[in-house]
C-alpha cells in the first residue's frame, strides 16, 4: 500500500471503525470516507429483509452500527449510500480516477 502511496497511486482500503482509526493514526494525511445509510430505519429494513441471519446476529450488527455511526465525526467525508451504484461513483470521484 505505501508504495503505491509513495508512486501517486490511490489506495482504497474497506476497513472498519478500528482500522480506520489505526490508519488515521499512522497516516494522518489519509482521507477517510464514511459511508452511512440513508437512515436508521433504511439500515434496520436492509439487515432485516435480506432474511440471510437469525435475529441475533442483526441485533449484533444493529449495536455495532450504533458505535460506529456515533463516530462519522471521525472521518473526513461522509457518502451516504442510497444505492450502490451512487456511492460507488461519489468513492470513485473523490479518488480522482473517473
Amino acid at each position: 500500500m505505501l508504495d503505491k502511496l509513495a508512486a501517486g497511486v490511490p489506495v482504497l482500503l474497506e476497513i472498519d471503525l478500528q482500522g480506520a482509526r489505526q490508519v488515521r493514526e499512522s497516516l494522518a494525511e489519509a482521507q477517510l470516507v464514511f459511508l452511512a445509510p440513508p437512515s436508521w430505519d433504511e439500515l434496520v429494513r436492509r439487515l432485516t429483509g435480506r432474511g440471510t441471519e437469525p435475529q441475533h446476529v442483526i441485533d449484533e450488527r444493529l449495536a455495532a452500527a450504533r458505535v460506529e455511526l456515533a463516530a462519522e465525526s471521525e472521518f473526513d467525508t461522509t457518502l451516504v449510500n442510497t444505492s450502490v451504484e451512487g456511492v460507488s461513483a461519489e468513492l470513485l470521484a473523490l479518488l480522482n480516477v473517473v
